[in-house]
């Protein structure tokens, strides 16, 4: 039987990358606040690791199953961004490290002409060190739950406030994944159940608590956004992402709005190609807004038809490189998917499917 879609699942993910979309065209650190963009996708892809590791016979074939839907996209960027950079005034990169556009287990390399390119890569080496270690954190999950959700920030402290010799590139890596281990682990806890049955009033309890306290560490903080700060940052997702997962609204109401419907549909099968191409496509917009001296039609002129040109440029990448995610997925490639995916209700959980050993 064909997969089905967890509608709801598709709507946060949409809103996710819109937020993200939406926070790198206007820095502003409030956005941040609005809507917790990288926790509710680490989130869900825990949910679903959880889901594929139970359905499958052995964890080695899931993680090649979700590296192969993952890395082609990846590859196409790299595939026009080093070339490029190489062009630009690149004229000592670091040859070996160049392999990371392939294997991201650290930031890829870049130039300063491809930093904007290369900058939101973290997002998908973190992902990747994640989908490998998941066989064991979903086992050690499973056994001992309130510890391991409470144990990369214990560890993030730790790696913050006690010297460890670690060169930067690993430091910075180990950094991010433990920043959303406890989001990716909350996807298990949604996955097997564990979250709907913590009641609802200890729910935005805990919930509460979280999101208080990342705040106020970073009012006494000071400047910058809460991004700056991996464990408030951390604390504040898990503590928003816990109550966007312990409730699954009904989404049948999507359905009835054909399109809204048909771009979260859009954007859930393009989402790689969106993430990795939206801050190239930004970076070239400002560059054409200079180029014609748009701002001189005003502030307000200026940056409305700066916007128009990073999503024009966005949606040409998505219609030129879109396909590659068809591929991946061992898909039919289709300039534009199909947008008329079912809603579903919500999964029964896993563990109702895989009874825990």
């Amino acid at each position: 039987m064909a997969a089905t879609r967890e509608r709801y699942f598709d709507l946060l993910r949409a809103v996710a990358i819109a937020r993200v979309v939406t926070y790198h065209m206007f820095p502003l650190a409030a956005l941040e606040l609005i809507f917790p963009s990288m926790g509710v996708m680490f989130a869900l892809g825990g949910s679903l690791m959880a889901r594929s590791l139970d359905r499958a016979a052995a964890g080695h074939t899931v993680i090649v199953k979700r590296l192969r839907r993952l890395l082609p996209a990846l590859w196409v960027l790299g595939a026009v961004a080093v070339p490029a950079m190489l062009l630009h005034g690149w004229a000592d990169p670091p040859w070996a490290r160049l392999l990371l556009w392939v294997l991201p287990i650290a930031d890829p390399p870049a130039n300063e002409f491809g930093a904007e390119a290369a900058g939101p890569l973290w997002y998908l080496v973190t992902y990747l060190w994640l989908v490998v270690l998941s066989p064991g954190l979903l086992w050690l999950y499973r056994r001992a739950p309130l510890p391991m959700l409470a144990a990369p920030p214990v560890l993030l402290v730790l790696l913050l406030t006690v010297p460890i010799p670690l060169p930067e590139t690993p430091e910075r890596t180990l950094v991010t994944v433990l920043q959303f281990a406890t989001a990716w682990m909350l996807g298990f806890a949604h996955r097997d159940g564990d979250l709907r049955r913590l009641p609802g009033p200890v729910t935005i309890a805990l919930s509460a608590a979280c999101v208080a306290g990342a705040l106020g560490w970073w009012w006494r903080a000071g400047d910058g956004g809460i991004a700056e700060l991996p464990l408030a940052y951390a604390i504040f997702s898990a503590g928003l992402t816990l109550v966007l997962l312990r409730w699954t609204p009904p989404t049948g109401w999507l359905r009835r709005v054909p399109p809204l419907d048909g771009l979260v549909t859009l954007v859930n099968a393009r989402a790689v190609t969106i993430y990795l191409w939206h801050n190239p496509a930004i970076t070239a917009a400002l560059a054409v807004a200079d180029a014609v001296a748009l701002w001189n039609l005003g502030t307000v002129a200026g940056e409305t038809g700066t916007v128009v040109i990073a999503l024009a440029l966005l949606a040409g990448a998505v219609l030129a490189v879109g396909w590659v995610e068809d591929v991946a997925a061992r898909r039919p490639p289709r300039l534009l998917p199909r947008t008329d995916a079912p809603a579903t209700a919500a999964p029964r959980p896993a563990r109702e499917l895989v009874p825990r050993p």
